[in-house]
């Protein structure tokens, strides 16, 4: 088997387009990796690639849920591994191109989920409030609130009321990872401008549009871009904080993504070029050419 693509990285650095043009090039097809985009009718919050932006080149795990129906990763593992073999017997390659790194970990890797399992790696919470989350089912030992591996892990067994197993190094895949990067302060100048050019694009509506689902949808409870209306939408929170909060969720998000791809993927980075974002295409090709 030829490597799986990996692409991966923060919000705002050109992951799909990348993505859409090495497919051209390596006769390819993509397998979304966003947990949220995988959701109908949010688009415009996920930043999910157009039909048109597509270019006819295959997507898969889009649009495949509504917003008020359940997706764990023990799904998507299932899935994934699904579409590697039947886009492989059709002599073609595989590109995973998405920032939810739990997700796409879990099916490459070794990963062993009980039927019916959810996983969460709680992006949008804070340490503290994971620790206050275990503190509701544990009268025992607590975790130290740096250790956010180990507050996870126990938040997913109590939530769970299962433990997880897995060997998460056994890679089952020959895999490259390219990661996309910038520096950190024009990375978060992208991400305040990206919010602002959702919120032109419709974000408001498309929101409003989802408001009746809320009560029963988990993903608009907890992606990022979705989340921060409830506020707006049921609790008279001015527009303009729910904004702000939105860029800060983002922001520390993207910093969290760093974090897992440095440490849980053999990950090959490559600083991004957006006045000529071509030459990005070009040296990440070159290296999976070579």
């Amino acid at each position: 088997m030829q490597d799986i693509i990996v692409i991966v990285g923060p919000t705002g650095v050109g992951k799909t387009k990348l993505s859409i043009e090495l497919a051209k090039k390596l006769n390819a097809e993509i397998i979304n990796g966003d947990s949220v985009a995988i959701y109908k009718n949010l688009d415009i919050g996920s930043a999910k690639p157009t039909v048109e932006e597509r270019e006819n080149i295959p997507h898969h795990l889009l649009d495949i849920r509504l917003p008020e129906e359940d997706y764990s990763v023990f799904e998507y593992q299932k899935d994934v591994r699904r579409l590697i073999e039947e886009i492989t017997s059709r002599n073609k390659r595989v590109i995973i191109v998405g920032g939810t790194g739990l997700y796409i970990k879990a099916a490459l890797y070794d990963y062993t989920f009980t039927e019916g399992t959810t996983y969460n790696d709680y992006p949008n919470l804070t340490n503290e409030e994971l620790l206050n989350r275990i503190k509701k089912y544990s009268c025992g030992e607590l975790p130290h609130i740096n250790n956010r591996k180990r507050l996870i892990r126990l938040l997913n067994k109590y939530e769970n009321n299962e433990e997880i197993t897995n060997n998460k190094d056994n890679l089952l895949y020959p895999i490259k990872v390219i990661g996309l990067t910038t520096s950190r302060d024009y990375l978060y100048e992208r991400i305040n401008k990206r919010v602002d050019t959702m919120l032109e694009n419709g974000l408001l509506d498309e929101v409003t549009n989802l408001k009746d689902k809320y009560n029963k949808s988990r993903i608009l409870n907890s992606g990022i871009g979705y989340k921060e209306f409830s506020d707006y939408l049921f609790n008279d929170k001015p527009l303009e904080e729910v904004i702000e909060a939105i860029k800060q969720d983002s922001r520390r998000y993207a910093k969290r993504q760093y974090t897992f791809f440095n440490h849980q993927f053999n990950t090959t980075w490559f600083d991004v070029n957006f006045n000529d974002f071509n030459q990005t295409i070009e040296e990440v090709y070159n290296y999976i050419k070579g």
